[in-house]
């Protein structure tokens, strides 16, 4: 387990070639991640080597925007399929933000129905649509003996369209709260799941907002979207929408 605070001496941080002074270090209340894998030391106090720290930056920069700007296509895919549940977005973001175009994180906080809406479209679009994961352990799943080491391949997609009705109320808290916490995690799960899901999450609901703040969206009839399940789940010609400024 690798620990950083923002107490972290400064020759931690130095040892990695950062390019910061003392007062640097003092005026710093939080840490991002840059900062947290630099002064980052496991319980030996043994600190990330250059290629680790390489493959974390990696990680997180391809989960950042690759599946992020996925999830925001298939999520402007069904504002323009569901007319009716786009003005629903579009009327919460309208009385939470009116005109403003700086939103606040307490704005972010408010826009529990699009929250909802982006959670049902990770639902039934499943920016990844399946994770593997190796048996630790003998186990019987079922009546199934699975040895040890042997790999797992779970589909999320599979799992998570059972309904297939397109409904962003079944994720209102008084509901999903009483589901199975297994039973939605496009983020994945447990110690191996999505380290920026919350961001993911805020960042979709910015994009969102200023889209449907300004515009109308609509299906290009004459364009068949055909979902096609690989690393990410993409859509095999893009996706085509109508698009029509606000009056």
């Amino acid at each position: 387990m690798y620990k950083a605070t923002p107490s972290t001496p400064l020759d931690h941080v130095a040892l990695y070639g950062a390019h910061l002074n003392d007062q640097d270090v003092i005026r710093k209340t939080h840490l991002d991640f840059l900062d947290i894998l630099l002064a980052a030391r496991d319980d030996n106090g043994v600190g990330f080597s250059k290629v680790d720290m390489r493959a974390e930056v990696d990680t997180f920069s391809f989960e950042g925007h690759d599946t992020t700007a996925n999830g925001t296509s298939w999520a402007i895919y069904a504002l323009a399929k569901y007319p009716d549940i786009q003005e629903q977005v579009h009327r919460e973001v309208r009385e939470v933000l009116g005109d403003r175009k700086d939103y606040s994180w307490a704005d972010l906080q408010k826009l529990t129905y699009t929250s909802m809406f982006i959670k049902e479209v990770l639902r039934m679009f499943s920016p990844v649509p399946g994770i593997g994961r190796e048996v630790s352990k003998p186990l019987v799943n079922d009546g199934v003996e699975l040895p040890f080491g042997m790999t797992i391949i779970i589909s999320l997609f599979v799992m998570h369209h059972n309904p297939d009705e397109f409904r962003p109320e079944r994720f209102a808290k008084e509901k999903f709260s009483r589901r199975d916490p297994y039973s939605f995690v496009p983020f994945s799960a447990g110690p191996r799941n999505c380290i920026g899901q919350n961001f993911s999450m805020n960042e979709e609901k910015v994009l969102l907002a200023r889209i449907v703040n300004r515009f109308r969206l609509e299906l290009d009839t004459d364009h068949d979207i055909v979902m096609i399940p690989e690393l990410i789940m993409r859509a095999q010609n893009g996706i085509k929408v109508n698009v029509y400024p606000r009056t």
